[in-house]
């Protein structure tokens, strides 16, 4: 009789994502006082999730997160968890009225291990970076440097005076 030896691979990934999305009509309104305190929570939603999220920061219209993601999660579905739980979180605790909300859609581009300083980097330095640069301009920059084609008419809900 023959021994077979069986072989198992197993599954090896490196997949860095820097995801980029806003507050609906991009208003300011995610205040400092408790910003700390969401950046907790989505923490929480990320890891709970089986994910890693290396850095999380914004302004007061948007978040940027750089998160190490596994093979086996669906990036849709992590960003979706992401900001309908932390939708009901701001809503419950920090705005009155329940008037908050994220914009549809959001931005998502993919790098490698030699970029992720510089990404850390530029996502922890976003409040300084925000007084020179739109957050509109920002996005439409990272659009054009990563040749996504877009329609102008539909990156933001605008908001309404």
């Amino acid at each position: 009789m023959i021994e077979q030896k069986l072989y198992i691979m197993s599954t090896y990934s490196q997949i860095y994502l820097h995801i980029i999305f806003a507050v609906k009509g991009r208003a300011s309104i995610i205040s400092p006082a408790w910003e700390n305190d969401l950046y907790k929570f989505i923490t929480g939603i990320v890891k709970n999730k089986g994910q890693k999220l290396l850095i999380i920061n914004g302004s007061a219209d948007h978040l940027h997160l750089l998160i190490s993601l596994k093979p086996s999660c669906r990036i849709s579905d992590l960003v979706r968890e992401i900001k309908k739980s932390s939708n009901i979180y701001i809503n419950d605790n920090f705005v009155p009225l329940r008037s908050f909300s994220w914009q549809e859609g959001y931005a998502v581009f993919s790098y490698n291990k030699s970029s992720i300083n510089t990404v850390v980097s530029y996502i922890k330095k976003q409040k300084e970076h925000h007084k020179k640069i739109t957050f509109k301009d920002e996005y439409k920059k990272f659009l054009i440097k990563f040749g996504i084609d877009y329609d102008e008419r539909f990156l933001f809900d605008e908001i309404e005076n």
